[in-house]
């Protein structure tokens, strides 16, 4: 316990020392998402936002971020009923869409030559959707992703995947007679992945 306690306070010591800096930014580029348990495609769209740059050590970086993203799946293919007159299913496919203004707390770790490390939590509160019928508002989700900082520029290279946790939609509307092939389950999680550009501001 004592060697616990004296690591903390070196870190602690180490970051009060250090040069603790504060650059807001943007952030931008193309979202790809879809649901869990679903058949379905990912469907293509964009997030955009902006954050502020924390740096409290060389290496570490705390990264509050507020970003809107378009997310969904496309092609949901789902049971609707059985026609009796050619005896055979009526299927379904959906363009689901449901969008996020997401507040995230993103730990950045920069590494020598500009290579970085991005894990964090975030909370989505849901803004619109086409979605007949909607488990949940609000979204709790995980965000793990790499990027690489152009040097002497304030511009980032991103990469992340984004996984909900929290079952999003109604399942009991969208049909389903147990076959696989348009199955759609009960358990309906986001699933992301964002590809794009940041960019900090200042010196």
């Amino acid at each position: 316990m004592k060697k616990l306690f004296a690591i903390a306070f070196i870190l602690l010591v180490s970051m009060m020392n250090a040069q603790v800096t504060f650059k807001p930014g943007l952030r931008a580029g193309a979202a790809f998402s879809t649901f869990s348990n679903t058949r379905s495609d990912y469907k293509t769209d964009f997030y955009i936002g902006g954050f502020g740059e924390i740096k409290l050590t060389k290496i570490y970086t705390l990264q509050p971020e507020i970003t809107y993203t378009k997310q969904g799946s496309n092609n949901v293919k789902t049971y609707i009923g059985y026609d009796e007159n050619n005896g055979e299913d009526i299927i379904a496919y959906r363009d689901l869409e449901i969008n996020y203004v997401s507040v995230a707390m993103i730990n950045k770790f920069t590494f020598p030559g500009g290579f970085q490390v991005q894990v964090g939590p975030t909370i989505d509160f849901r803004t619109t959707d086409n979605l007949i019928y909607e488990n949940s508002d609000v979204d709790l989700a995980f965000v793990a992703g790499f990027g690489y900082k152009v040097p002497s520029t304030g511009l980032t290279i991103e990469a992340r995947v984004k996984k909900g946790l929290i079952d999003v939609i109604d399942s009991d509307y969208y049909g389903t007679n147990g076959n696989n092939d348009y199955w759609f389950g009960d358990y309906n999680t986001n699933i992301g992945f964002q590809l794009g550009v940041s960019y900090a501001f200042g010196k």
